[in-house]
């Protein structure tokens, strides 16, 4: 079971990828090409050239999983011609969004930003909720 929270940060590669690539191969490119420590958390996702597989590599805290779907009907999404970069960031939402089979993933932002507070300090909050 893939776990997907708020907090998870996922990270897709833009360009197709060899299916036949494991652990050590997907860690490889994870280091290589896209310069990030598989061993931080994010989840990083991978497609192969035909759209018909996807696989993501997520460290759980003990080791490495590798999650994957083949689509039987249709295609994932077109993630390479999108950017011009190695990576596209998407929200854990946008990535079971991406193996449900939506298109627009990669293209447009489907997840609203996450809200922060800024400028408030705590005696802020404290004093804005006692004058309610």
């Amino acid at each position: 079971m893939l776990g997907i929270t708020r907090k998870l940060r996922v990270w897709a590669f833009t360009s197709p990828v060899d299916m036949r690539k494991g652990f050590d191969g997907l860690f490889g490119i994870v280091q290589s090409r896209l310069k990030r420590n598989p061993l931080e958390g994010d989840a990083f996702l991978f497609v192969s050239r035909n759209r018909k597989l996807a696989k993501v590599l997520l460290w759980d805290g003990t080791g490495l999983c590798i999650w994957a779907k083949r689509m039987e009907r249709g295609r994932f999404a077109k993630l390479w011609g999108v950017a011009q970069q190695e990576e596209i960031e998407l929200t854990g939402a946008e990535l079971a969004a991406f193996l449900d089979g939506w298109k627009k993933v990669g293209k447009t932002r489907l997840s609203i930003e996450e809200f922060r507070l800024s400028g408030l300090t705590k005696v802020d909050v404290n004093a804005s909720i006692s004058s309610c």
